[in-house]
């Protein structure tokens, strides 16, 4: 599981801190022993020292010396990525750039270029060029950029964000939601896309147990009351097949439970709509051959048979990524199973070469790569998102986004008329498929026929698909095309075709306009433009000339543009009346190391709105977002737009906590499922409006088929009110679940 134990506070003298960093170093060099080369130590040793030299007044939030940070990436990249010597070497000096007097110049003269490249790449920028943008999402972008140069600089990125994630105690409590927001939003699905499973999956529990604390321990806590129970049913499960295993001639391998992720469970539990002891597969059983390259397959399919033969597997629950690996390389065949005792397990079954790439990702897949004549997938998966990076006109919050819909979901994999494989995102419509066969194909796409059958170019695919498309020389790209695709490389394709058709219509507009300056005997050139575009109030000379070729523009107002010669004028703006407001400190925003805004208690104190998205009620964790034209609305931490906020707008969030108050009510919403018996809904009524005394804004009930279904929506003060009548609910007889919704829903 992963290390998520509450960090200890910090106690160590000088001296005791000087041998924990030797320690740390020595421990370092320990893992890299079987990597060492002549002339490593000595490199390694220069790095260390020149990080040690650089960081040695600086400390962490946790109180300890800032080298063992920069010691502890370096050890996740060797230990738990399994980089080389040069990676470690870049994860020792990964902050001396930013944060110290070290060069580039300086790191160049001593280690070469090759590494000065990466640690720049693993540098932050220092100031944001596109006002469209965040300084969090400038600092995505770029390391994203040097991602096909070097994929090593996104290693060691991810090791630096896991590290950070692992001792993320110290934070202040609005540092704790961006940084873990960031990491679900971004981090972990690169994670998961480099193959990097292991480093995925903490990512993903260490970032809830800071985004939804209370889900994270009841979780947790299951977990460790149940362990001893699946320990029982694990080795009842694993027993007779390891026996027939044996038998059919199977010498070394290795079968052994692991339990899923918190995170995983939490996301089945709200997907299907279940309690925690009602999620089937709380663990998987894991398989690992030992066979040669040649026969992996073979062998792993003969497991499978032996498994299947003892316990009935579920067909749809069957994925074979032996035939079809996926592009970040991972093969391995899951099956879900129905064991003993009528529950159904998942089983794995790999070799031990697709485990060590399973759990080593990119790096692994390299060293085995090596020798090999093979088409690397993941070559292509670079070469894809070189394409996509020549075209960076986009704002890095769009760019952020098509490379999160294009790059980093999950695949499906769909076939040509001629049965060629192509890999697209999960999502991706026809219209994506034809763009990824070409632009031309895509430019010209009327519809496709999928599986034979005619669909428009808005249909969904599905992995197993096959795709033929069908292209008319008339069509050509619209605007409405832009919410049909998922992939980047369509949106840009379709965004170059608009602009191409936008920039023909605006010739016309700019020949309209050249004839009328001649008529009025006013210069056609750049100044006058310049004013007009301006007098119009349009952001380009090609959006005017646009709206002129368009009519959206009428050029009878030109007569209102004052003409000097041949020169246009705009009129001098007239300076407003300076009003002076007085400053209002209560209205004030907090600085950085301010007290939390206590909303809730009186509305003159701060002006606030909940937002509509989750509806808060006192009690539940909350963050204020600074928003453009509505000022501090107050989001749940587990919203569903609470990560897109968090990470790429983190400087616009601000930490609230709730006054306490009993004379506000505020609406929220209740589903409760149950048996359709006699007396149930006057059952409920009775503990809502006569026992806990709330007021009812809204209810209805549905029976269907015996069970039925009820949503009420009403007024409580505060969670805790909230949480009462749930339980107050659940114990009457016949019902079955009770859970809040937000009242949008």
């Amino acid at each position: 599981m992963s290390q998520l134990a509450t960090i200890p506070p910090y106690t160590l003298n000088a001296e005791q801190e000087k041998k924990e960093i030797l320690r740390q170093y020595r421990s370092l060099l320990r893992l890299l022993k079987s990597k060492l080369k002549k002339g490593d130590k000595e490199l390694l040793r220069v790095a260390f020292e020149i990080a040690a030299d650089a960081h040695r007044t600086m400390r962490r939030k946790t109180g300890e010396p800032y080298i063992l940070h920069p010691l502890a990436v370096a050890q996740i990249c060797v230990e738990e990525i399994g980089l080389g010597v040069r990676s470690t070497i870049c994860a020792l000096l990964h902050d001396t750039v930013e944060d110290t007097d070290v060069t580039l110049d300086d790191l160049e003269h001593e280690f070469g270029s090759e590494i000065a490249r990466i640690i720049d790449g693993l540098t932050k920028i220092s100031n944001v060029v596109d006002t469209n943008s965040t300084q969090q999402a400038e600092n995505f972008k770029k390391i994203l950029l040097t991602l096909t140069d070097d994929p090593r600089v996104i290693l060691i990125k991810l090791a630096d964000r896991l590290h950070n994630m692992r001792t993320l105690d110290g934070m202040r409590r609005e540092k704790q939601l961006k940084i873990a927001s960031e990491t679900i939003y971004i981090y972990a699905p690169l994670a998961h896309r480099l193959g990097l499973y292991n480093i995925k999956t903490e990512m993903e529990d260490l970032s809830m147990k800071y985004m939804e604390p209370d889900i994270y321990r009841d979780i947790a806590k299951k977990l460790a009351e149940t362990k001893r129970e699946r320990s029982r049913y694990i080795n009842e499960f694993i027993k007779p097949v390891k026996e027939r295993m044996e038998k059919a001639g199977f010498t070394t391998f290795d079968i052994y439970g692991r339990p899923k992720s918190i995170h995983s469970i939490s996301n089945k539990i709200k997907k299907k709509g279940v309690s925690f002891e009602e999620v089937y597969d709380l663990f998987a059983i894991r398989i690992i051959i030992d066979a040669p390259q040649e026969k992996e397959k073979e062998e792993c399919w003969k497991a499978y048979s032996i498994v299947t033969d003892m316990y009935t597997p579920s067909p749809e629950r069957m994925r074979d990524w032996l035939s079809n690996p996926k592009n970040n390389g991972y093969e391995a065949l899951h099956t879900t199973v129905m064991g003993p005792q009528g529950k159904w397990v998942e089983v794995q079954i790999r070799s031990r070469r697709m485990n060590e790439i399973a759990e080593k990702g990119l790096a692994a897949h390299w060293k085995y790569k090596e020798g090999s004549g093979d088409e690397d997938r993941f070559d292509k998966w670079f070469q894809n998102i070189r394409e996509v990076l020549n075209n960076q006109e986009s704002s890095s919050l769009d760019f952020l986004q098509d490379f999160k819909s294009s790059f980093l979901a999950e695949e499906i994999y769909v076939y040509t008329p001629k049965g060629d494989v192509k890999m697209l995102p999960v999502g991706a419509t026809a219209l994506d498929f034809a763009f990824h066969v070409h632009s031309d194909v895509g430019s010209h796409c009327i519809g496709a026929k999928v599986n034979h059958k005619l669909v428009p170019i808005a249909h969904k695919l599905r992995s197993g698909d096959q795709v033929e498309i069908i292209t008319s020389s008339k069509q050509k790209p619209g605007e409405d095309w832009l919410n049909i695709v998922v992939t980047a490389k369509a949106r840009n394709r379709i965004k170059d075709a608009l602009k191409e058709e936008k920039r023909k219509i605006a010739d016309e507009g700019k020949y309209i306009i050249q004839r009328k300056l001649e008529q009025m005997g006013v210069a056609y050139d750049l100044t006058n433009i310049e004013v007009l575009t301006h007098f119009f109030k349009q952001p380009s000379h090609l959006e005017f000339y646009y709206k002129v070729a368009n009519k959206y523009i009428d050029l009878k107002e030109l007569k209102e543009v004052p003409v000097h010669g041949d020169r246009f004028e705009l009129p001098k703006p007239v300076k407003p009346a300076e009003t002076r407001i007085p400053y209002d400190p209560s209205k004030a925003l907090p600085g950085k190391d301010s007290e939390l805004i206590i909303f809730g208690e009186s509305s003159d104190k701060i002006v606030y709105t909940l937002a509509n998205c989750c509806k808060p009620i006192p009690g539940d964790d909350v963050f204020g977002f600074v928003s453009m034209g509505k000022g501090l609305i107050i989001h749940r931490t587990n919203c569903p737009n609470a990560t897109r906020l968090l990470s790429n707008f983190g400087h616009r969030v601000v930490k609230t906590k709730w006054a306490k108050h009993k004379e506000i009510s505020f609406l929220t919403g209740i589903k409760i499922i149950g048996v359709d018996d006699v007396g149930a809904v006057s059952k409920i009524l009775s503990l809502v409006s006569g026992e806990m005394k709330l007021n009812i804004s809204a209810i209805t009930i549905e029976a269907k088929e015996g069970v039925f279904e009820g949503n009420i929506r009403l007024f409580v003060r505060d969670k805790d009110e909230l949480d009462r009548l749930v339980s107050g609910l659940l114990k009457l007889p016949g019902i079955d679940k009770v859970e809040r919704y937000d009242t949008e829903q």
